[in-house]
């Protein structure tokens, strides 16, 4: 495993005849961000504007009721022989209750969709947020089996990149297409149990695990205030850590990285 300055980059492309890739100091952009991810930002955004701004109350109650996930849907009703509320187990991956909900989540999203997309590309990572987004919601699902509060938020699938990062052990390589210089994770994925005793890891999941708990407990607590579906969150980081393994591919500069 190694450990590169955060100002020094490696040109692994330069490098696939043989020998060992040499520090570059050139620095990559601040903001490095693939097309997929951008559109995946702008689709939360414009949805939410549409739902905040641009229809009705009484409309945005059904729009939220078609298109957010409602346990009590599926427990009670016909949910799971239902294509539209189906559906629900991932248009509500696209769906924000406050502004700050989605500004939070968008940063992430920005900050471990690109290195991801970056990686694995365009057509894999919509398939990534998919698979989290639905395994988030059943675990949601599996324990608020009666609950009649829709879920929105695309937190599942980002913590499924977050546990997908966690596989690459936060290694990044740069990549080169054409002009632009896009920031990828480095392979190869580590193994399951070297990944739960490489110390960087351990202190970011850690961390994680207990930032979601003290929220979840924080918001169950607090009357008015939306309750935090960290279980959900839990699920998709869960997919991803394990998934991501049927996403990726060996890429040829991978050699130069260890496990």
């Amino acid at each position: 495993m190694t450990n590169h300055d955060s100002n020094e980059s490696y040109d692994v492309t330069d490098q696939m005849g043989g020998g060992s890739p040499q520090p570059q100091k050139t620095r990559e952009p601040v903001f490095n961000i693939p097309a997929v991810i951008i559109g995946l930002i702008g689709l939360c955004g414009v949805i939410y504007v549409a739902q905040n701004y641009l229809i009705s109350e009484e409309h945005n109650f059904i729009f939220m009721l078609n298109f957010a996930f409602i346990p009590a849907r599926f427990t009670y009703g016909t949910g799971f022989y239902d294509p539209a509320a189906l559906f629900t187990m991932l248009s509500y991956s696209f769906m924000h209750g406050s502004f700050a909900h989605l500004a939070v989540n968008m940063v992430w999203l920005a900050a471990f969709g690109s290195p991801l997309a970056g990686r694995i590309g365009t057509s894999k990572i919509l398939i990534f947020w998919a698979l989290t987004s639905i395994v988030a919601v059943l675990t949601h699902y599996a324990i608020y089996p009666t609950s009649n509060i829709p879920l929105v938020g695309a937190s599942g699938a980002i913590s499924g990149m977050m546990g997908a990062a966690a596989r690459y052990g936060f290694r990044r390589v740069p990549t080169h297409s054409g002009n632009k210089n896009m920031s990828a994770f480095a392979g190869p994925l580590l193994p399951v149990l070297t990944t739960l005793t490489y110390r960087p890891v351990i202190t970011f999941v850690g961390i994680w695990f207990i930032i979601n708990i003290i929220t979840g407990v924080y918001s169950a607590q607090e009357a008015g205030l939306a309750s935090i579906a960290w279980e959900a969150h839990i699920g998709g980081f869960v997919a991803g850590f394990f998934g991501i393994a049927l996403l990726d591919r060996p890429k040829e500069y991978d050699r130069y990285f260890k496990r």
